[in-house]
């Protein structure tokens, strides 16, 4: 891509930030949304859960990414905060669509995030972009989630539904919160660890993020996995093995719903996807395996 002006909405997020630094490395101009008022040219004031974009910040973006939203194992998911994630992902995405929209010269390409919990528990079954939308609550905000984005489809920008998996990193998410517990040798397998988890590195997730901007082809929803799931059980073993250490508590499923809530089900429940789209698009991964990804992280 040549030099490109790309606005990011979450860009103090885990991935909107690791995103930002490989933009700006490469010498792009990062406008970053944020939620007072900007003070200066790279800025742009916006309030999501409101549906207020300073739309004027945008003029002149050649692409759009928007990462922003609640932090989804951040806290139980009581009525209250799953309100908080859904009002942070739909009414920000739906403000951020109809400030592209109504542009002049709207930008080329609209990345809105998404997550692999639109597919429910997949259960053994492999799933590509093709597949329905599950069950549960995660499925039911991903569909409202992709659905907020209309307005731009409807205008002709080419909208990505950028439909992530577990990121590996130690800086947050799921395993910012495993690596210590198995660094002090008390990681185990959550659960039967039969459930598959579609894990993808830091890494290749920016990568693939500037692959869906840069790819001219690509619209619609694109999972951004690792190409092949593992259990949790082999994801537990070879933590084990990089971190050497035992990892011999399992976590049985009554204290993880005990423990997590109604989240616990999403913990327990499994997804095997894969990133067809991705792969036909030409994407190459650079740590396509778990051990890759978790020494890449480490």
């Amino acid at each position: 891509m040549e030099r490109a002006r790309v606005a990011v909405a979450g860009a103090s997020g885990l991935i909107g930030s690791a995103l930002v630094r490989s933009l700006a490395a490469d010498g792009h101009h990062v406008v970053r949304l944020v939620r007072r008022s900007a003070r200066g040219a790279d800025e742009v004031c916006w309030d999501p859960e409101n549906q207020y974009v300073d739309a004027a910040g945008l003029a002149g973006c050649d692409a759009v990414v928007n990462l922003a939203g609640a932090g989804v194992g951040d806290h139980r998911w009581t009525e209250a905060y799953k309100k908080k994630l859904r009002d942070s992902r739909v009414l920000g995405t739906a403000a951020l669509a109809e400030a592209l929209a109504g542009l002049d010269t709207p930008p080329r390409v609209f990345v809105s995030g998404s997550a692999i919990g639109f597919y429910g528990d997949t259960g053994d079954r492999t799933v590509n972009e093709d597949a329905p939308p599950g069950d549960g609550f995660l499925a039911r905000l991903c569909v409202e989630w992709e659905e907020a984005a209309a307005p731009a489809q409807e205008a002709g920008v080419r909208t990505v539904f950028a439909r992530t998996g577990l990121v590996v990193t130690r800086q947050g998410g799921a395993w910012g919160r495993l690596f210590p517990l198995f660094r002090a040798g008390l990681g185990g397998r959550l659960g039967d660890g039969r459930q598959y988890w579609s894990f993808i590195a830091l890494h290749d997730e920016v990568a693939a993020l500037r692959h869906l901007i840069d790819t001219d082809g690509l619209s619609g929803p694109v999972n951004l996995t690792a190409p092949e799931p593992l259990t949790n059980a082999q994801i537990t073993a070879v933590m084990g093995r990089v971190l050497r250490r035992p990892t011999p508590l399992p976590v049985p499923a009554p204290v993880l719903r005990a423990a997590l809530g109604e989240m616990a089900g999403d913990v327990l429940g499994s997804a095997r996807v894969v990133p067809e789209r991705l792969v036909e698009s030409g994407f190459s991964f650079a740590f396509p395996g778990i051990e890759d990804a978790l020494r890449a992280a480490l």
